[in-house]
């Protein structure tokens, strides 16, 4: 079938032929600028956009001067089999730390001596005071079998004790801490002073009594204190104020204060007095000052805060300020519980 122009067809066709077309130096459009600056009209929006960087002297955006975007490192190592990945241990300026069999690293056997906890002796190596065969130790990652040439302040380290265990019914007005720069009193002004070195697992406020759990193996601290073992703690508090049951209850599905989130809490209202009532919580995180922040929350005030339990061991009828020894059996065997 022939194709008939119409009207209109004709018309554009007749623009087309007649339409100027633009030198490739870009002096007509240099006039029609100046023309249109003259009239007082504004640039087009193609003409706006082609002026910005990484354009050529006529305005079209230019390939080469355009911003490159950076490459992924996939990208980077697209070439290669596989991705490198960094080392899983690193000493400072020695290459790599390999593990090999029955090596561990220094900062683990010396808690488990118990020099200290980990975070302790870190910063022991941090200021020099352990060494290794005559040499300052570095890193807290430096992998050995054994302690043997390990020294602590000059003083050599002797072989790993057997885990031993005590409860200690800590009173009031007592730090749970090693020493005390501003000359309060600490747990370990009372405690006797012919016990082997302790370390306290989870820590009890200043004003806050109870069962306290020492030990001389940092690793069974460690285990002892972290939430994933769900150790459970029990407390006691005596409290003044107005709470019901239901919303101690609700502490089941945890709550979160200030931004801080606190997991699972089991607490029950016991007897009350007027206003004052004796409020019994157990919970498996222990965070800075659990108990006092959820029971401040709800408006009650905390005169006497008391720990009766901490996982298997309580408190009962331990004098306050007596320390006793758990039975290294029963250590044992809390300990392959714990783990299994």
């Amino acid at each position: 079938m022939a194709y008939t122009r119409t009207p209109d067809s004709k018309k554009n066709a007749l623009k087309r032929k007649t339409r100027k077309a633009i030198p490739r130096d870009g002096s007509e459009r240099k006039d029609h600028d100046e023309n249109s600056k003259k009239q007082g009209s504004k640039p087009s929006k193609s003409q706006s956009k082609n002026s910005g960087a990484g354009s050529d002297k006529h305005g079209v955006a230019s390939r080469k001067n355009a911003p490159k975007k950076p490459r992924s490192r996939r990208e980077n190592f697209a070439n290669f089999d596989t991705i490198p990945s960094k080392p899983r241990f690193e000493s400072k300026g020695s290459g790599t730390l390999e593990r090999k069999n029955g090596e561990q690293r220094i900062a683990k056997l010396l808690a488990r001596a118990g020099i200290a906890s980990r975070r302790e002796i870190e910063r022991m190596i941090a200021d020099g005071r352990i060494s290794l065969n005559g040499n300052i130790v570095e890193t807290p990652a430096t992998l050995l079998k054994t302690l043997q040439g390990v020294t602590v302040d000059g003083h050599e380290v002797g072989q790993t004790d057997p885990t031993r265990l005590f409860m200690f019914h800590k009173a009031a007005g007592f730090l749970t801490a090693e020493r005390d720069f501003s000359g309060r009193k600490t747990i370990y002004d009372d405690l006797p002073k012919d016990l082997p070195r302790l370390m306290p697992i989870g820590r009890l406020d200043l004003n806050t009594e109870g069962l306290l759990l020492m030990t001389n193996d940092g690793e069974f601290k460690r285990e002892m204190e972290l939430p994933k073992y769900g150790v459970e703690r029990t407390y006691r508090a005596r409290t003044f104020g107005d709470i019901s049951q239901d919303q101690l209850e609700a502490l089941v599905d945890g709550i979160e204060i200030e931004g801080v989130k606190y997991g699972r809490i089991d607490a029950n209202l016991e007897r009350r007095t007027g206003a004052n009532q004796w409020v019994e919580m157990t919970l498996t995180e222990g965070k800075n000052r659990e108990v006092r922040r959820v029971l401040e929350h709800f408006g009650l005030q905390v005169s006497r805060l008391i720990r009766t339990r901490y996982g298997p061991y309580e408190l009962a009828n331990l004098p306050t300020s007596k320390i006793v020894e758990v039975k290294r059996a029963d250590v044992v065997k809390h300990r392959r519980n714990l783990k299994s």
